[in-house]
């Protein structure tokens, strides 16, 4: 099973180094190799939450987001999205980003590629935070049946009670996010607010779909993917999987964001990025997705949700934090992966105790018997 799912992002790994190693020697393999482990130390929460909702849809759209999704994530975000920040940055054509890239150059000085992304880190950050924020609160706000974080997730459940308290809360982060931005104030909010509104408009494409003769399943609400019950549930199909299929896309975009900005304090060579977070990075978190729907690992372990849900919140105030203040990469790689792994020795602790508790696990009481 291991083999069988990771067997692919093994081989695509050493293709990868090989070229690397083919393009710049030792330190290039090097550097590929650290950027790979920063990209999946940074997607351990992202491989949760795309599993959650993975397993949600039929066959079909798994393998669309394993196929298509998979170059989406490796040319679309890893590759065609910095030169894209940086075209329109230095108002530049595709060719001449193309070669500024090329060219590679200090990210210290000014006028190089990773200059020009670095300066667009503010507005990539509020957008990227505050859709981040947005999903982090309406899963923590949400009153449900599992409480991991008693003393924290039982209050909070009471405020979202109240109407609109995400939307109120995530406001006001960037409220203060935009307040703290000094000269940057006027692009951090209008990129944060875009990141509202982006997640109000896919979270609520479902509502455009109801069910009908052709056997859709309504899907009212995507993010309620990432809450759903079992993986036995009915999968989604047709119109309301292609909005699932594109929730999940923007979601895995937007979890992209650190790791393309981490990225070029390593390098500034888009080779060594694409190779490091698209082929290596991505592959591995794809496979980690799927491993986590084929094992039923999150029905198994049921605190992964609220430790993803919770490692996502702290990404969000990271990146919000990083528009005015610098954050070690150190911290922002390894934020996940304690969240992630709390939640996974608490479920260890939990099925424990159920399973000490459950009648099966008493021991019989003797049987007495007669015999003449």
């Amino acid at each position: 099973m291991f083999l069988k799912t990771f067997g692919w992002s093994f081989a695509v790994t050493a293709v990868a180094l090989a070229i690397a190693l083919v393009y710049g020697g030792p330190q290039a393999l090097i550097l590929c190799l650290i950027l790979g482990i920063l990209e999946v130390s940074l997607s351990f929460d992202n491989a949760v939450v795309n599993a959650r909702i993975l397993e949600r849809m039929n066959p079909f759209w798994q393998k669309m987001f394993l196929s298509v999704g998979i170059v989406i994530a490796v040319f679309g975000m890893r590759v065609l999205f910095p030169l894209l920040i940086v075209g329109v940055t230095a108002k530049l054509n595709p060719v001449e980003a193309v070669n500024l890239a090329l060219q590679k150059g200090d990210p210290h000085t000014p006028g190089t590629y990773g200059y020009l992304l670095h300066e667009a880190h503010p507005q990539i950050a509020a957008f990227g935070g505050l859709f981040l924020l947005m999903l982090f609160l309406d899963f923590i706000l949400e009153d449900g049946d599992i409480k991991w974080i008693k003393a924290l997730e039982v209050p909070l459940a009471r405020i979202g009670k109240l109407d609109g308290a995400s939307m109120a809360a995530g406001l006001i982060a960037l409220a203060v996010a935009g307040f703290l931005a000094g000269e940057k104030q006027g692009i951090v909010l209008l990129s944060g607010l875009l990141g509202v509104i982006t997640y109000v408009l896919v979270n609520g494409l479902g509502n455009l779909f109801d069910v009908d003769g052709d056997g859709d399943v309504d899907f009212d609400d995507a993010s309620a993917a990432t809450r759903s019950g079992p993986s036995s549930a009915a999968k989604l199909a047709g119109k309301a999987a292609f909005m699932l299929f594109l929730y999940l896309e923007v979601i895995d975009a937007s979890f992209s964001f650190d790791g393309v900005i981490g990225a070029f304090a390593i390098t500034s060579d888009p080779i060594i990025i694409a190779l490091g977070l698209g082929f290596i990075g991505a592959m591995f978190v794809r496979s980690l997705t799927v491993y986590l729907v084929r094992q039923g690992t999150l029905d198994e372990f049921e605190y992964l949700d609220h430790g993803a849900h919770w490692a996502i919140g702290a990404l969000a105030v990271i990146l919000l934090v990083t528009i005015s203040v610098p954050v070690n990469e150190v911290v922002t790689g390894l934020i996940g992966v304690v969240f992630i792994g709390a939640a996974f020795a608490g479920s260890v602790v939990r099925n424990r105790n159920k399973t000490s508790l459950s009648p099966e696990a008493e021991s019989p009481e003797p049987v007495l018997t007669i015999t003449k």
